[in-house]
């Protein structure tokens, strides 16, 4: 199992209530120095200690809801995840970035691509990602600089475009493993695009992970949504499709046929009805595989003659 650098926060906290009780409670101080008539001596030093004060005090309050992070550094230095949901107060010091651990879907447009055979196909998929190390999606992949802002959306847009450049790649390297179908040239236990799905997707998912994971993002699942023959091709492999199509029902025609017309000429001679010699029977076979096998509807011809 890969290491991690990212470790739980144990250093100091407490209530963020109790923070703005400490505020509140400086704020009155402050109101009674001032309506005091002995306040003048001490009043211009008082006030600009207690704004400091109640900034600081004020800049370590943080509120966490469920599936939030956030990663504390002190002066650079890494102190930890803070993961416990709550209102809290911590080092005023501390520099706070804020990660969301809730799951997000992401749907990427199709893209065309090489199968196996070297046939262009659009294939596309939808996946859902988390964040699954705070440390390595902030510290490991340079997310701060892609997040202009520095705001908890725009850190997750910074991971979203790192999703999906990844995403891109690992679905053109899955999918020039596989043939579209069995019709290109595969042997008939291969797997294919459209014939696999499960196992494909399991192998999608995991191609995500390995290239995801140096992010400390985690790909929960991920799916084939789209999948179609190029545009300058469709046309020549949905001829192709009905050919197969047509050849495989003249197939089970034509052995139909045979099975009925064996049936017949047992029957027969069985049943004794008729002795027929060779060319006879050969012209029987001839007729019965022509009614049985024709698309359009057979006309009889009555023979008048015994010969």
């Amino acid at each position: 199992m890969e290491k991690t650098k990212d470790v739980p926060f144990k250093g100091f906290r407490m209530s963020g209530f109790i923070a703005l009780a400490l505020i509140l409670a400086i704020i009155i101080a402050d109101i009674c120095i001032i309506s005091s008539p002995y306040s003048d001596p001490i009043l211009g030093i008082v006030i600009p200690c207690s704004i400091v004060l109640i900034v600081l005090i004020a800049s370590g309050i943080m509120k966490l809801e469920p599936n939030e992070a956030r990663a504390l550094v002190f002066f650079g230095k890494y102190r930890g995840t803070f993961t416990e949901n709550g209102f809290w107060f911590v080092n005023p010091f501390y520099s706070k970035k804020k990660v969301s651990l809730r799951a997000r879907n992401f749907d990427a447009e199709a893209i065309k691509v090489n199968d196996k055979s070297g046939n262009p196909i659009m294939i596309g998929l939808v996946m859902v990602w988390r964040v699954k190390d705070v440390y390595k999606s902030l510290f490991e992949i340079d997310s701060q600089t892609m997040s202009t802002q520095g705001s908890l959306n725009s850190t997750m847009k910074a991971f979203e475009g790192f999703v999906k450049v990844q995403a891109d790649a690992a679905l053109r390297q899955v999918a020039g493993r596989y043939n579209y179908d069995e019709n290109s040239n595969t042997a008939s236990d291969e797997i294919t695009l459209r014939s696999g799905a499960e196992e494909i997707n399991d192998v999608l998912t995991e191609t995500l992970n390995e290239r995801l994971s140096i992010a400390g993002i985690e790909a929960i699942e991920a799916r084939i949504n789209y999948l179609a023959y190029a545009p300058e091709i469709a046309a020549v492999m949905l001829r192709r499709q009905q050919a197969d199509a047509i050849i495989a029902a003249r197939e089970k025609i034509v052995e139909g046929a045979v099975s009925m017309v064996k049936l017949a000429l047992d029957n027969l001679k069985k049943e004794g009805v008729v002795e027929l010699d060779e060319e006879r029977k050969a012209t029987m076979v001839s007729n019965l595989l022509v009614v049985l096998c024709s698309e359009e509807n057979t006309q009889p011809v009555v023979n008048t003659t015994t010969r």
